[in-house]
This record gives C-alpha cells, structure tokens and sequence, in this order.
C-alpha cells in the first residue's frame, strides 16, 4: 500500500510539471501568434540598398562602388530587441527568446541600459 502511494504522488508531481508547461508554452504560443500576426500585417518590404556610383576614371576601371542604405536603420536592431524585451521575451544572451515568466531579467535589463 505504501509502494502505491509513492507511485502516485510521483505521478502528481510529474503531471504538475506537465501542466505548468504546457501552460507556459500556450502562453509562450499565444504571445508568438499575436507578433506573427502583427508582422505579416505591417509587412512592407526593404527598400533595396541605393549603389551610388562614384565617376569612373577610364585609366582605373576597378574603382569600387560605395553602398548606403537608409540612415533610420541604424537604431533599428535596439529598437527590435526593445520592444522583444516589452512582449516578453529574453534578449540576453544566457536566455535568448525565452518568455520572461517572472518579471525583469536583470541581464536583458542591463543590455538595454548600454551606453
């Protein structure tokens, strides 16, 4: 009787710890759905790189061609990791993508923070 009450609070437990996982990855699911949904919806697509070509001089006809892209784009990868971070998901590098599920991550907190 004893051997059988053991077996079914392991069993307890690992059911517990399957139901907070498949909770965690249903909230994990939803919130993913929810960025998927509002990427394809604003989806426009890059403009495509601007080649300037600088005047070529006929005695060195390998001189290379300089590439811009727009200006805003610098700011743009913080910007995706900021508002990755204020979805709820990790940014740092020990727990990348992951959902936050306890609040602020100090390491994704002190990336952001960066001078």
């Amino acid at each position: 009787m004893g051997s059988l009450y053991t077996e079914l609070g392991s069993m307890k437990q690992k059911i517990k710890a399957l139901l907070e996982e498949n909770n965690r990855l249903s909230i994990e699911n939803g919130q993913l759905r929810k960025v998927l949904k509002r990427e394809t919806a604003a989806y426009t697509p890059k403009p495509e790189p601007i080649i300037v070509d600088e005047t070529v001089d006929e005695a060195e006809p390998h001189e290379e061609q300089v590439l811009t892209g727009d200006p805003s784009a610098i700011g743009q990868g913080y910007d995706n990791l900021a508002r990755l971070y204020h979805e709820g998901f990790h940014i740092c590098n020990l727990y990348y993508g992951h959902l936050r599920t306890e609040g602020d991550c100090l390491f994704c907190l002190s990336f952001l923070n960066k001078d």
